[in-house]
């Protein structure tokens, strides 16, 4: 069995090469577009989505089907086709370059694999069973989407500036790290939601850190 290293990448600006047009190769493309990758798409054909993506601007869509050197200059390359003999050759091309491939009949033969994703802004929870089903994994994600509602966005949005503020403003290394291990605490998320995480302004969070530095 792989033990793979879970791991968060920067993708923004970054050439992602996605070879297919159906609804895998869409999801892929998707979790692209989310990080801000520079996408291009290859494929004869794409799904309607995908289309609707290119004609948007959205993403670079090479009407035709993988061809070798098509890789070159890659960061990432998926394939994503419905022939398995093209998707082992991409690998292969992925492999001699030296770049992140994800194979989505074989994840084996790549080395990477998606997992199942929940995202609430600035919150990335991944969920992956490690190639033994990809069913499974998205049955976890589900029941953690139950648990983590969409107010953990403005959550972590107040506590990036509640952090930043204190950063900027506390300069005692000692105050510093009580009030950010405060912040980051159990009790910061009902102290939000009770207040209403939009009322948390500026002056707000220069109120809390004043009346937390003086306990």
């Amino acid at each position: 069995m792989k033990t793979y290293m879970p791991v968060m990448l920067d993708c923004a600006g970054r050439a992602c090469v996605v070879i297919g047009g159906g609804r895998v190769a869409e999801r892929k493309v998707s979790e692209l577009l989310a990080c801000s990758a520079l996408v291009t798409v290859i494929s004869p054909e794409v799904t309607p989505v995908l289309r609707q993506h290119h004609e948007q601007g959205k993403l670079n869509w090479l009407p035709r089907s993988y061809a070798p050197g098509d890789l070159a200059g890659a960061f990432m390359a998926h394939a994503a086709t419905n022939d398995p003999e093209v998707n082992r050759r991409i690998a292969e091309e992925a492999a001699d370059r030296g770049i992140l491939a994800n194979v989505a009949d074989r994840p084996e033969a790549g080395n990477f694999i998606h997992p199942s994703v929940l995202r609430r802004g600035r919150l990335i929870i991944a969920v992956s069973a490690s190639g033994a089903g990809p069913l499974a994994a998205r049955t976890i994600r589900r029941k953690l989407e139950q648990e983590f509602g969409t107010e953990y966005e403005a959550y972590l949005d107040c506590l990036y500036e509640i952090r930043k503020t204190v950063k900027e403003q506390v300069c005692d290394p000692a105050a510093r790290q009580k009030l950010l291990k405060k912040a980051g605490g159990p009790d910061m998320l009902d102290s939000l939601r009770q207040d209403g995480f939009n009322h948390w302004s500026a002056e707000k969070i220069r109120q809390w850190i004043h009346d937390n530095q003086e306990e």
